[in-house]
């Protein structure tokens, strides 16, 4: 290794900092695969009970559907960072998540539009009518959960 690179030493996150910090910052990416073709997409969550929510608005050409399907284990990655002095006074955490990923069935109380129009942002379209969006809810039940911080 060379000499000269910085380094910051990190800490475990305790329990409580983990879930403090998914019921905070309600935005992450999550990490998809199929064979060996990733995706990650950019997304708001909702954090409860150790359990972690994804509203997504999928299209019928939309490949996100697919690839949850596909994938055995997702991952979901939440992070802050933010410069203080400098890059060498950086401090930060970060958040991975990793479990089977499925679609909540829409008689779930979760699909209850109140709470959810509550619990996250709303739904970023693009060049989609908002009639061509289906409201889809998953659920990533974590088998492991870590944090870093510094």
């Amino acid at each position: 290794m060379d000499p000269d690179a910085r380094f910051a030493y990190t800490r475990a996150m305790r329990d409580d900092e983990i879930e403090s910090a998914l019921r905070d910052v309600g935005h992450g990416v999550l990490s998809l695969a199929d064979g060996n073709e990733s995706y990650a997409i950019p997304l708001y969550h909702h954090y409860e009970d150790g359990q972690l929510f994804f509203r997504l608005g999928e299209t019928p050409d939309d490949s996100k559907a697919d690839y949850i399907e596909t994938t055995e284990t997702a991952t979901y990655v939440v992070f802050e960072a933010e410069e203080t002095a400098g890059p060498a006074e950086e401090r930060g955490w970060s958040v991975i998540a990793r479990g089977p990923i499925r679609r909540v069935p829409p008689s779930h109380p979760a699909y209850d539009i109140e709470s959810i129009n509550e619990q996250f942002a709303p739904i970023r379209i693009f060049d989609e009518a908002h009639d061509e969006v289906a409201l889809t809810l998953y659920e990533l039940e974590p088998d492991a959960i870590t944090g870093r911080q510094n």
